[in-house]
């Protein structure tokens, strides 16, 4: 049987899906069926229905980052203290900031929690420079 990949690695991984449309990587990186639990309620979704939300996400915002300020990893759990960063048609930066958990089954994104702070938000601290690497 083959060890689950490390969490570093997977959220690397994840973050090429959000900055550099690597679509082709979720595969690694979702379970087959994603809980979610956000501002649209709790959701079970399919791996591809999560892909085409974020697909849309970058067609509305097609320099959308997801920028971390802290994050850890357990055996099996992450979170992150994020913020999006994105510009809107008028051409003003737009931020909103967050705290994301997650659960993982086999290496992989299974269950996630989010809380969004309101739109402006951001946090007073230095961003890191990767999801994964501390300053």
């Amino acid at each position: 049987m083959t060890d689950a990949p490390a969490l570093p690695e997977v959220f690397s991984q994840w973050e090429k899906v959000w900055h550099e449309r690597a679509y082709d990587l979720a595969p690694d990186c979702v379970a087959d069926h994603y809980i979610r639990h956000d501002e649209s309620g709790n959701r079970t979704v399919t791996r591809e229905t999560y892909l085409q939300e974020i697909r849309g996400i970058h067609a509305q915002r097609p320099d959308i980052r997801v920028i971390v300020f802290d994050h850890d990893f357990g055996k099996d759990r992450a979170w992150f203290r994020f913020m999006f960063r994105w510009t809107d048609a008028e051409g003003k930066t737009m931020t909103r900031a967050g705290m994301q958990s997650y659960r993982t089954e086999g290496g992989r994104l299974a269950e996630t929690w989010i809380a969004m702070q309101p739109l402006g938000s951001t946090w007073a601290d230095t961003a890191q420079p990767t999801w994964t690497t501390r300053l």
